[in-house]
């Protein structure tokens, strides 16, 4: 019987056409077809790991998968099969064989998160399922003024989903920066690049939320300490849209994700 193997992957999607990562009993996900396509592969049936669980129409270009096999295809080879199989709007942009203790949720040590915001007052038809549309620019010196307030290790209540059901709740924020480019058609793009330890549910998002409050002038730099100290969902801004969001990067220690 062929050993054991753990195969790890770098995986990319569209979360438009998919009901989040995690599997369901309706609809598309992308754990669920992944694991249907590695099944069909390797005639086994897997558990598939992933680092992190985005939701519905939350969009990835670093989200690290893995799984356990007795297959004996060659572990670089499994992005070419696989991409076979999958629909146009899921591809693995790698795969490599893993120490058989990484996890890719419970190995990473952070991750970072970007979030695309663009400036139309129409729709695009390229971008609209992809970014956030906002109307008006916002002041991005105001932005940034705010941004001090959340780096560092604090306890993120105030931005995390009312439903979550975790008891710890302080997170270290390592980085969390803005900047500007163009999409095709001239669109202006707005970026915010939040790298951390951990998440908690939505916590990306509510705060993009806020930042974009404060862009927009509907609240000052000033007010972030204080909804941190509250502890309290309801003192934060909105959450921001799912579509706009991209798990960008995982971070791992050193000998669990070959160099490029």
């Amino acid at each position: 019987m062929s050993k054991m193997r753990n195969i790890a992957m770098l995986v990319e999607y569209c979360g438009t056409d998919f009901l989040g990562f995690q599997v369901q009993a309706k609809g598309p996900t992308v754990q669920g077809t992944l694991a249907e396509s590695v099944a069909q592969l390797t005639g086994e049936k897997v558990q598939l790991i992933g680092s992190g669980r985005t939701d519905s129409g939350v969009h990835a270009w670093g989200q690290v998968v893995n799984f356990h096999t007795r297959s004996t295809i060659p572990p670089e080879r499994f992005a070419y099969a696989l991409n076979g199989r999958l629909p146009r709007s899921l591809r693995v942009r790698k795969s490599w064989e893993a120490p058989l203790g990484f996890h890719a949720r419970f190995s990473a040590i952070a991750k970072t998160y970007d979030y695309w915001i663009y400036y139309s007052s129409q729709p695009a038809a390229l971008w609209d399922d992809r970014a956030w549309r906002l109307h008006r620019a916002l002041d991005l010196a105001a932005v940034r003024a705010a941004i001090p307030h959340l780096l560092g290790e604090h306890d993120f209540t105030s931005f995390c989903a009312s439903n979550s059901n975790v008891r710890d709740f302080v997170r270290r924020v390592e980085k969390l920066d803005v900047k500007e480019a163009t999409l095709p058609g001239d669109y202006p793009l707005v970026v915010f690049s939040i790298t951390a330890n951990g998440f908690l549910y939505k916590m990306a998002r509510n705060i993009v939320g806020t930042l974009v409050e404060v862009g927009l002038g509907r609240r000052v730099p000033e007010e972030v300490p204080q909804i941190l100290e509250a502890r309290d969902r309801n003192l934060a801004g909105k959450t921001a849209p799912a579509h706009g969001l991209y798990l960008a990067k995982v971070y791992y220690p050193e000998g669990y994700v070959p160099e490029d």
